[in-house]
């Protein structure tokens, strides 16, 4: 698909404001302004004064959480507060996780599996671990059911006055593919995106953002999990045909198996903070590989330098860490010098929501 400089007009949040509706109570309300640029939309945003927050990386604070963790029965007794939060919030924010839960874990999901599954996958060490306080970490169905609510859920922390999810997304999302577009117009030697991988695509979320907003590329969904791939696949069948259909690939990142320069953007949404450095670095290596000369590599993730994130309550940081065991690692990560290393140019990186950055870059030609 070739971009036009006349079609990355994204909404930015700027401020919020309260106002008095019908009845005189006052409610939030989202006020966008135009973005002509990524450094002023991500100074739309707050930073925070820290590197990274104090509960993160080596700093006292962080050994005596991490110490906390490792206690088995308390870390047992964490993780079950982590999730009964996650779940509570979500539903306070009209989304209803058990609804959404309980209707794919009822459905012909199962059906999708053989013809997802690579059955010779090796998974990776890291990837055994129990994320998000599920014991089985990814590889469930548990996990691969509640996996839209969660990314719903995160949305809507990430930008708190929004009134609805879709509104919430038109800043999270619409911040990040304004991201893409603008990096790659930039510095791209063509205009054209006709191939899309989509690493870490979980349920195919973020893979339905970029084929809708690209919908004359072939985008590929990459995930370790066949579990998510699988509910990725069925969700996708339900929203009937497209021109060109998503492909789903169960895979390791780090050694896809795509023959070099098969594509023109690589997208990795929320996966690096799941992950040890080892891996971040093996994965940038593989996208770099993968990129024609003048693709574009994308990554978003959590801020450490995020004002809302170094400023997050001792509970709250505490039953976030029980969920996430790579969360140390990767704030310590010098992301921006890691995909420099590889031979990345034209790294871009800054906010695209309160807790969320957008990193970009350019393979060269």
């Amino acid at each position: 698909m070739a971009l036009s400089s006349h079609t990355h007009s994204f909404s930015v949040l700027s401020v919020s404001k309260t106002t008095e509706n019908g009845n005189g109570r006052r409610r939030a309300r989202m006020v966008v302004k135009m973005a002509a640029s990524t450094s002023e939309m991500a100074a739309a945003f707050e930073e925070g004064q820290l590197e990274r927050p104090k509960w993160s990386g080596k700093t006292p604070l962080s050994r005596l959480v991490g110490a906390l963790i490792a206690f088995k029965p308390l870390s047992s007794v964490l993780k079950l507060g982590a999730r009964q939060v996650l779940i509570r919030t979500a539903e306070k924010g009209d989304i209803p996780w058990r609804e959404m839960t309980k209707e794919i874990l009822e459905s012909d999901v199962y059906k999708e599996l053989e013809s997802v599954q690579n059955p010779s996958l090796v998974y990776p060490d890291y990837y055994l671990n129990p994320f998000h306080a599920y014991d089985e970490g990814n590889l469930s169905w548990l996990a691969a059911a509640e996996a839209e609510p969660a990314t719903m859920s995160m949305v809507r922390r990430a930008i708190p006055n929004a009134s609805t999810v879709d509104e919430a997304n038109q800043v999270v999302r619409g911040n990040w593919l304004q991201a893409i577009e603008q990096h790659h117009l930039q510095y791209s030697r063509t205009t054209i995106i006709r191939d899309i991988l989509d690493i870490g695509c979980s349920v195919g979320v973020s893979t339905r953002f970029l084929a809708d907003k690209f919908p004359s590329s072939n985008v590929t969904g990459l995930d370790l999990s066949p579990y998510f791939l699988s509910v990725a696949q069925y969700k996708e069948k339900k929203k009937g045909p497209r021109k060109n259909p998503i492909k789903w690939m169960h895979a390791n990142a780090e050694d896809t198996g795509f023959a070099p320069q098969s594509f023109d953007l690589v997208s990795i949404s929320y996966v690096f903070h799941e992950c040890p450095e080892r891996a971040i670095i093996n994965i940038l290596t593989e996208a770099f590989k993968l990129l024609r000369p003048g693709g574009t590599i994308v990554v978003s993730d959590q801020s450490p330098k995020s004002k809302i994130l170094q400023e997050m309550s001792p509970v709250l940081f505490t039953l976030l860490k029980s969920t996430e065991p790579f969360l140390d690692e990767y704030h310590l990560t010098d992301l921006e010098g890691r995909m420099k290393g590889v031979g990345f140019i034209n790294v871009q990186t800054g906010l695209t929501d309160p807790r969320h950055r957008t990193l970009t870059a350019t393979v060269p030609c």
